[in-house]
This record gives structure tokens, C-alpha cells and sequence, in this order.
């Protein structure tokens, strides 16, 4: 579904995000991409979608190399392609399901939108991904006026709503209560399960990572250092994907105090 096929990112001022990746993940499977602060997870899962696009190598999307596609190629590749924010990327102003809806532009096209033009299927099918992630009673709220764990949902049934073939999610639970993370972890994992959707995640937090993780991929300084189940990483991993020894934060996912 994906392959990472000698990818490296080297940013203008000679930074290098990336180093040789070389990974393929299938469909539905579920991914966690771990490691401190600077380690190249953002980069990595941003990549996939172009908001960052790789300096070398080829990035396979199926069968196509996305680093190729032309400007119109590449929107038609971002339709398949929902994307999760830490801080929910959400119009605060507008209605939960204005912002669901957001996810059918693909589909819709923007005029549509602006126009509020939706056509009754795809109101439903809104409705419908609200209800997945338990609040379909929130449709008519303001976005603002919801608690954070509730409005990361939103941006998740937004993702649902592009009908997409792989979700990526940038730290998705680093803002939450460890509760309302497990919950959110839990909508996630039953999405990849059910749709069988392609999940592609960073986690800080280890035990978040090893509960809910098919495979874990540890990054240190923009390389792999570990590809395995996540049935076989222990604390020893983790450290040796820190390059350090593991404290208690790191199971809560505060690394990114280093």
C-alpha cells in the first residue's frame, strides 16, 4: 500500500529530515512511528501526503510514485489520503458537521462547499461517521464548544468522511487526558479494524503504542533503527530506540520534554 523505497529529505539549509527509508506497509495495517523530539516521525508521516515532500528516493502510494504526480495527480492522491492533527485543525467557528462535512471536498469541490450546496447522501454519510465516534449529538455545535478529546473525534470523522484508504494522524492524543487518549486510540484501532484503513501514527506514549500498535517503527536522527510486531518491543527497545534509558515520562508520552 505504501513503500518508502530510499527516501531521504534534506531541507534548504542542509538539514537532513530523512536518511535512506526504505519501508513498505500494507494495507490495513496499524503503524506507530515512535521516537524523541527531532527524530523525523512528523517528517516521515507528512511526507506521505506531500505537506513535506522528499529530497531523493521514491514514495509509492499502490502503484503510484507520488514524488512524480503532477499537481493534479497529487490532489487526487490526497483524496485517498486523510490526515489527523494534535491540535485538531478544525474551523473553531463553524458547526461539527460543517467541519465533517470538509472531509467530502474531494468529492464536492469548493464551490459546493462555500455554497453549503451538500447533497443529501452526503449529509447523511457526516452524520453517519459523527455517530462512529459517539457524538452525532454535537452535529449543530459549534466546533469551539467542545472539550478537546471531543473535537479531536471531529477531525477523525472528517477523515472518514473523505472515505479515504489510509489515515495518517500527527500525534493525535498528545494534547489528552490519558483516559480520553485510550478513547481516542480505541475509535482509531476500530476504524482500521472495521474498514480496514491503512493507520500511519506518531506516538510519544509507550504504552499507548505497545497496546494499540500492529508494528512499531522507532526513528533516531531521521533513520530506522527499528522495525518489528509490536508482540516482540519491550522497554529495552525503547530505549534503544531513544539511545537512552527510558523514565517514567516516556510511558505517559512526554518525550517531547527532551
Amino acid at each position: 500500500m505504501i513503500k518508502f523505497d530510499n527516501v531521504s529529505l534534506t531541507y534548504p539549509n542542509g538539514h537532513k529530515g530523512l536518511k535512506n527509508i526504505n519501508l513498505e506497509i500494507p494495507k490495513g495495517e496499524f503503524v506507530v512511528v515512535v521516537g524523541l523530539s527531532g527524530a523525523g516521525k512528523s517528517t516521515l508521516i507528512r511526507s506521505i501526503n506531500q505537506m513535506v515532500k522528499p529530497t531523493e528516493g521514491k514514495l509509492f502510494i499502490e502503484d503510484t510514485d507520488a514524488l512524480k504526480v503532477n499537481s493534479k495527480g497529487l490532489r487526487m492522491l490526497r483524496r485517498d489520503v486523510g490526515m489527523i492533527f494534535q491540535n485538531y485543525n478544525l474551523v473553531k467557528r463553524s458547526s461539527v458537521l460543517r467541519n465533517v462535512l470538509s472531509g467530502s471536498l474531494g468529492r464536492t469541490g469548493t464551490l459546493q462547499s462555500i455554497l453549503n450546496m451538500f447533497s443529501q447522501e452526503d449529509l447523511q454519510f457526516a452524520m453517519q461517521c459523527l455517530d462512529r465516534v459517539g457524538i452525532q449529538d454535537k452535529a449543530y455545535q459549534r466546533a469551539d464548544t467542545l472539550s478537546g478529546g471531543q473535537q479531536q473525534r471531529v477531525s477523525i470523522a472528517r477523515s472518514l468522511c473523505q472515505k479515504p484508504k489510509v489515515i495518517l494522524a500527527d500525534e493525535p492524543v498528545a494534547s489528552l487526558d490519558p483516559p480520553t487518549a485510550h478513547a481516542v486510540m480505541e475509535d482509531l484501532r476500530e476504524i482500521n479494524k472495521e474498514d480496514d484503513i491503512t493507520m500511519v501514527i506518531n506516538l510519544h506514549a509507550i504504552d499507548l503504542s505497545m497496546e494499540y500498535a500492529d508494528r512499531i517503527i522507532g526513528l533516531r536522527e531521521g533513520e530506522v533503527v527499528f522495525d518489528g510486531p509490536a508482540s516482540e518491543v519491550n522497554e529495552q527497545t525503547f530505549e534503544d530506540i531513544y539511545g537512552r534509558p527510558i523514565k517514567e515520562d516516556d510511558l505517559l508520552g512526554e518525550v517531547e520534554k527532551e
